[in-house]
């Protein structure tokens, strides 16, 4: 599964590093208080996966595989640090609200767990659209946190009021624990959606499926399970081989 569209779609769908894989919580729990900072966290996210992947990926004949987790950390800072100065220096008032947690792109785990599982292991412009993809579906997942508690916790979106003047905002979504309230409501309603499509029938795959570990059926090379029992396989082929000879 190494198309553009392909490796969109599992970013964005299949692969969700938010409501799928529950990747990157530190992030999309402190930082989703209003949509614009949800947004600007997951187009910042996205960056730097995209750049680092596509890098990665250029050298992935060069990095040694024993100091690799080393190499793609200084490659991830190094994308991390252009891209905190540009905020900075453009985006003020996004860099003011995002904080501490731009330089900790730097060990997101979706960042690091792309460049391990896909990025090492194939080309350059299929590790592009995988980061695209997968930067894409943090953005729309921080984006959807952060609108719902915007929305409640203070009746606005993108800064925006749209509730009547009779709303009174329930101010504990945007507090710590509206977080895990939101994401806990957005994550029941995408399973409920999913349970029934299935009751009538529908192909629902393509939502929350992840990993099912059915390697002899899967399509996806890039899938770093996969590639971990495909070398196993190997290892112990050649050890029946070698008790045979």
């Amino acid at each position: 599964m190494n198309s553009a569209g392909e490796r969109l779609v599992n970013g964005i769908v299949k692969e969700n590093p938010t409501f799928v894989l529950m990747l990157g919580m530190c992030p999309t729990l402190a930082v989703t208080t209003s949509a614009v900072n949800g947004l600007g966290m997951g187009l910042t996210t996205m960056v730097v996966l995209a750049l680092s992947n596509v890098f990665i990926a250029m050298l992935r004949g060069v990095i040694p595989d024993k100091v690799r987790i080393p190499a793609f950390i200084v490659i991830i800072a190094s994308f991390v640090t252009v891209v905190q100065l540009l905020l900075q220096g453009f985006l003020p008032s996004l860099y003011e609200a995002l904080g501490i947690y731009i330089p900790l792109i730097v060990v997101n785990c979706i960042i690091l767990g792309r460049a391990e599982a896909y990025a090492y292991k194939n080309p350059v412009i299929a590790s592009l659209f995988d980061g695209i993809g997968m930067g894409l579906g943090f953005s729309v997942a921080l984006t959807c946190i952060g609108a719902v508690r915007e929305l409640l916790g203070a009746g606005e979106i993108f800064g925006i009021h749209v509730m009547p003047d009779s709303y009174v905002p329930v101010s504990i979504f945007i507090m710590a624990p509206g977080a895990f309230f939101v994401l806990a409501l957005l994550t029941a309603v995408q399973n409920k959606v999913k349970l029934a499509g299935e009751r009538r029938g529908r192909d629902m795959s393509k939502i929350q499926s992840g990993c099912g570990s059915d390697c002899m059926n899967c399509a996806d090379t890039g899938c770093a399970h996969r590639l971990y029992d495909d070398g196993a396989a190997k290892q112990d082929a050649g050890k029946e081989d070698n008790a045979n000879g």
